[in-house]
């Protein structure tokens, strides 16, 4: 395949979006770079001082990445951390957050 062909095919594929191109498992691979804080699928450890994210409502997921971005929202890191993922991820986060028991 020439350069030409190739990057012809790349941009279509970006232009498709990310969800004809998403990984399945997306989501939980996004969703391990929490467990550091938050703790393995979301169940963070009794009296660490983190919040348990498992469980909780996509919808306040949502709202509360939008809140760190934005500044909205005290942290020491997560104001950060919230800036690197698109609303696609955001979207994904939540709702694998809040399938969790």
């Amino acid at each position: 395949m020439n350069r030409l062909t190739f990057a012809c095919l790349a941009a279509l594929a970006l232009a498709a979006g990310p969800a004809a191109a998403q990984d399945p498992n997306q989501a939980r691979n996004l969703a391990a770079t929490c467990a550091n804080c938050h703790g393995t699928n979301g169940h963070a450890v009794p009296g660490a001082g983190m919040a348990a994210i498992a469980g909780q409502p996509k919808e306040t997921i949502v709202q509360r990445l939008q809140e760190f971005r934005a500044g909205k929202r005290e942290a020491t890191v997560m104001h950060q951390i919230a800036k690197g993922y698109t609303d696609a991820q955001v979207e994904l986060l939540a709702a694998w957050f809040a399938a969790q028991k």
